[in-house]
């Protein structure tokens, strides 16, 4: 790696968009090929009335069915694996809170592979080798830590895996170690920094941190720049998901101007969630993704529930993999208010405008005989009496 490039893998990330399709293309047909070693692919193949033979063009892959995260429940636990049992090395799942987890499989060389796009990422932002990577997310069944843990590793920078909780320890580490990254969700970040105000620890002054990740959990643009004032460095968005392998399938460059989905790791669709027909660029829809490098269990048009867009396919940064704008929501997150639709980031947006309130909220929606209603607490950063004429502004 020649630390001066601005490219973890220049080859990949430098592709045109000619040369992407060409090889996404030849990664689909292999990747379809391979999914007929599984019974349910099998199955899903004949009832959709296809084979490997009819993916000739990157448009074909609309022939192909859908995969939901039903799929991977009735399939539990390993009934979507295309891979012998004896090729696995590694089973993540979900909670599982309504019904059987979702478990996702993984051989040698999808870890490895994991492990080359997170590293992409965190080079991408400017982190090299004589960092100091502080990784204070849960691990366990939890992919967000393991999979930072893994970049971090294979981009060659020290890593703390302080896991999630014990602030004090956390800004201890900070300080002594000389942590110059660290990957958290947001809402532990803003914790993080109320500790850090407690305990009399400037992050400017005090300690040598340069940037942050942050993703796992829905938060807003006003919430990222809140977050970034805070700290005085610059946050940037992570996309992942278990069901992918984890953190590492999309993530900011230095522009700031989107999400970078990895063209060459996945085939990105937005389709309308209710017409599952394409929509055009620009136009929010659901984000579909086709993996095309897994081994252990490729997923084909898997339907995530993120509603998003098309922001580009290409970046002053020089990487021409499609830019999609962070997620607005999940579509089975969507509230109707009196008709309307409403998605929780909508709410935070506004929220986040106030300096007087705090970083966390509660939405509660009720219905009487004539209305639907939401009540929205909120907790406030500071009490002045004076704030109270603007705080009114909310109701």
């Amino acid at each position: 790696m020649n630390n001066n490039s601005p490219y973890f893998n220049p080859e990949r990330e430098t592709m045109t968009r000619e040369q992407i399709e060409a090889f996404q293309l030849e990664r689909l047909k292999a990747t379809v090929r391979h999914c007929m070693n599984n019974a349910f692919y099998q199955k899903k193949f004949k009832e959709a009335g296809i084979t490997p033979d009819d993916i000739q063009t990157l448009a074909d892959v609309r022939k192909l069915p859908f995969t939901t995260k039903q799929d991977l429940r009735e399939s539990y636990p390993f009934g979507m694996c295309c891979v012998p049992m004896r090729d696995c090395v590694r089973l993540h799942s979900s909670s599982g809170t309504t019904g059987n987890p979702t478990v996702i499989l993984h051989t040698k060389k999808d870890l490895d592979e994991w492990a080359n796009q997170v590293a992409r990422n965190l080079w991408m932002v400017g982190l090299r080798p004589d960092d100091v990577f502080q990784n204070s997310s849960g691990y366990g069944m939890f992919t967000g830590g393991l999979g930072f843990q893994y970049g971090a590793e294979k981009l060659g920078m020290l890593t703390v895996p302080a896991a999630a909780g014990n602030s004090l320890r956390q800004i201890k580490f900070i300080k002594d170690f000389g942590t110059t990254a660290i990957h958290a969700v947001p809402s532990y970040v803003t914790r993080l920094y109320e500790v850090m105000q407690q305990e009399g620890v400037d992050p400017r002054r005090d300690t040598k941190l340069k940037m942050l990740a942050i993703g796992a959990e829905p938060h807003s643009e006003e919430q990222r720049k809140r977050i970034e004032q805070m700290l005085g460095v610059k946050a940037y968005n992570s996309f992942g998901m278990s069901e992918m392998c984890g953190p590492g399938v999309g993530f900011e460059c230095q522009e700031q101007n989107g999400l970078h989905f990895w063209e060459d790791y996945y085939i990105v669709e937005i389709v309308d969630p209710e017409t599952l027909e394409p929509v055009p660029d620009g136009e929010i829809g659901e984000l579909v993704l086709t993996t095309l490098c897994r081994e252990a269990m490729p997923l084909l048009r898997y339907r995530t529930r993120d509603l998003t867009r098309v922001l580009g396919r290409t970046c002053p940064c020089g990487r021409n993999h499609i830019r999609l704008d962070r997620m607005r929501g999940r579509s089975d997150d969507m509230m109707v208010l009196r008709g309307v639709n409403i998605f929780p980031i909508q709410i935070e947006k506004i929220l986040m405008q106030f300096k007087e309130l705090g970083n966390n909220y509660l939405i509660t929606l009720t219905t009487d005989e004539d209305n639907d209603n939401m009540t929205v607490e909120v907790e406030l950063a500071e009490m002045f009496t004076d704030d109270y004429n603007r705080l009114q502004q909310l109701s």
